[in-house]
This record gives C-alpha cells, sequence and structure tokens, in this order.
C-alpha cells in the first residue's frame, strides 16, 4: 500500500506592510502581521473594516497594492506577482459550509484528494472523522446533519488535502449562541491536533478569545493590535481597541503622582504602563469589573439601566458628577431602576489614554 502523502509541514504566515486598494480607494493599509507556525490567529474587528479583504488576500483572491504575504518563506503575493489560490495549498471554510447534498460525508470529505489512492482517501477520511466526532457518519448525506455537524464536516473537507494554513471567514456566524460556544472551543482542539496553523476572521471578541492565540484588531483596513486575547482586553493599546473589546468608559482623569489618579471614582492607586506627568489630564479605561456593587461602601451611584446575566447583574450607574459607568452585582442583589447603591473600585492596573482636545 502507498504511504499517506507526509503530513503538511508547521509553516510561519509573514504579511509585511500590505496594502489591498478598489479602484484606487484603499481597503487595507500598510498591515503587518505574523502567525508562527502551528499558531491560530485571529482577525477581529466590526463589519466593514477589512478584515474579509485581507484574508482574500491571503488566499491568492485579491491582488495586494503594496507589501507581500509570504508562507514558509516563499512569496505568495506582491504587487504584480500572483501566486494563483489553487497553488498556495492554504484550506478555506465559509461562513455557508457549501457541503455537496448529493455527496455522501466520505465523498465531500474526499473530494479535495481525489488524486490520493482509494486507501489513502478512506484512511484520512476515517481519521478526520473520528477527529470531529462523527465517527460513522460516512454514508449519510449533508441533509441530515445538524448545523453544527455539517461545520464539523466542511472543517473535515477543508483539512483532508493537509493545507500548511487554514482560512475560516466567520463559519460560526449562522450557528445559535450556544452551539456557537460549544464547537468554537472543539474546532481549536480539532485544529491543535493536527498541528494545523489557522487564521479565523469574526466580528465576535468572545469567539477570538475562545479559539484564538492572537488577536488582530482591525479598524477601518488597519491593525490596531495584535496581541493575546488577555493583552487585548486589560492593556488595550489604542482608544478604538478600549471601546470596541468589552463594554468599558473613558473617565476624564488627572494623575496626582506616580501610579495614582484622581477621577469621578475619587484617588485610584494601580500600576500603569503609561508615563504621564503629574497633573496631567488623561482618560481612564473602566471595565464593568472595575466598579463592584458594595453595600458597605459610602460611595454611592444611581442606577439607570440594569441586564440581568444569569450569575450577575450588569448595571449603569450614574455617578453624583454625572457620569456614568457599568457596574457589576451578585445575581442576588435585584435592585431597581432609579435606586442608589453603594459602589467600590477593584482596580490595580490603571489603563490610560491622553485626553482629547
Amino acid at each position: 500500500m502507498t504511504s499517506l502523502p507526509p503530513a503538511h509541514m508547521l509553516t510561519d504566515l509573514d504579511i509585511k506592510n500590505v496594502s489591498v486598494s478598489y479602484d484606487d480607494k484603499a481597503i487595507i493599509q500598510g498591515v503587518n502581521f505574523k502567525l508562527v507556525a502551528g499558531q491560530i490567529g485571529c482577525l477581529l474587528g466590526p463589519s466593514g473594516c477589512g478584515k474579509s479583504t485581507l484574508l482574500r488576500a491571503i488566499a491568492g483572491f485579491e491582488q495586494v497594492s503594496a507589501g507581500a504575504i509570504e508562507l514558509d518563506g516563499k512569496i505568495l503575493s506582491k504587487p504584480g506577482s500572483l501566486v494563483n489560490p489553487e497553488q498556495r495549498n492554504i484550506g478555506m471554510v465559509f461562513q455557508d459550509v457549501a457541503l455537496f447534498p448529493h455527496l455522501t460525508i466520505s465523498q465531500n470529505i474526499e473530494f479535495g484528494i481525489q488524486h490520493w489512492t482509494k486507501s489513502e482517501r478512506q484512511q484520512r477520511t476515517e481519521h478526520l472523522l473520528k477527529l470531529v466526532g462523527l465517527s460513522g457518519f460516512e454514508t449519510r448525506y449533508p441533509s441530515s446533519l445538524s448545523g453544527g455537524q455539517q461545520q464539523r464536516i466542511a472543517l473535515a473537507r477543508a483539512m483532508a488535502p493537509k493545507p500548511k494554513l487554514l482560512l475560516m471567514d466567520e463559519p460560526f456566524s449562522g450557528l445559535d449562541a450556544k452551539l456557537r460556544e460549544e464547537l468554537v472551543p472543539d474546532v481549536r482542539a480539532i485544529l491543535l491536533a493536527e498541528k494545523m496553523s489557522a487564521i479565523l476572521v469574526s466580528h465576535d471578541q468572545m469567539e477570538a478569545f475562545s479559539m484564538a492565540d492572537q488577536i488582530a484588531v482591525m479598524s477601518e483596513g488597519q491593525i490596531h493590535q495584535l496581541d493575546t486575547a488577555y493583552q487585548i482586553y486589560h492593556k488595550p493599546a489604542t482608544r478604538f481597541v478600549a471601546s470596541f473589546i468589552g463594554h468599558g468608559d473613558l473617565l476624564p482623569s488627572k494623575v496626582c503622582g506616580p501610579n495614582c489618579v484622581v477621577s469621578d471614582l475619587g484617588e485610584i492607586k494601580g500600576k500603569t504602563d503609561h508615563g504621564f506627568k503629574a497633573d496631567e489630564e488623561i482618560d481612564l479605561l473602566i471595565r464593568p469589573d472595575d466598579i463592584l456593587h458594595d453595600d458597605d461602601s459610602a460611595f454611592m451611584g444611581e442606577i439607570i439601566s440594569k441586564w440581568f446575566r444569569g450569575s450577575h447583574f450588569l448595571y449603569r450607574v450614574r455617578l453624583s458628577s454625572g457620569k456614568v459607568v457599568y457596574c457589576f452585582a451578585s445575581s442576588h442583589h435585584n435592585h431597581c431602576v432609579g435606586q442608589s447603591i453603594g459602589l467600590s473600585v477593584n482596580l490595580d492596573h490603571l489603563v490610560l489614554f491622553p485626553r482629547e482636545s
């Protein structure tokens, strides 16, 4: 029996100062992004920020107007030069799973490996079905599967040829929230088991946090921050990242000393990575988990709106200055809109931005 083709080699993706333009209008501007071999990355941002365009450029469906895209040290795209998509050894999974309805599950998975021998195809299909938790589904048809099962088969089909890189363009957006929450970590585990580098495009930050080793937060064709989920949430590099990731408010404040600011929440001390001078006016990022409901606190705020989240309430609270901030409270503390509650600040790292004029 002929041995299976060798497993794909772990590969670095290097995007160097890439721009993409349509009719002289820049959609992607000077983007730099590197994905280390075996990592899962995510292009995260609002609709229209250019993330899908960048993914299409990596796949070879869009020409770059500046910069270069390299995979495993080989230039795939640069101005005037383009390696065709089918020659890049890159797999893709789309929002629309696009399984062939007239083909069985085995035939769908084997679609891109028809040049392999029958025994090779069978071995690869059995391995992938076991990996995605659908062993025994070989002879079934897509119409008999749930949405989550179809997405797993689409993933298996894209992985079958052992691509050097897998691109996923919002593959979970058509699924309900509970199924998406269950499937995303499963897909990550499948990719890690195959040692396959991948890039996910998403506008859902929880999805990105669950899937990716590193996240590129994009806006208006540029990457504002490339970092881990933890760093992006707790140490956003720009105002856009601070506002796009999670809930939060920027509270006008003043530096009152080393690692200390004074604001409408009083004097707050905490570590900071910023070198602002004393008396400098800045904006302080306040997350919902930075302010807690505290019955013993004399510092009060008025509830102006509330959301029940099961394990907790998320309140919007107006301070005496008129500023409004988020506040977490245990689900047992069910207060009414218009009621005043005690607040305490739970903040040990200060995220500061220069005051905008």
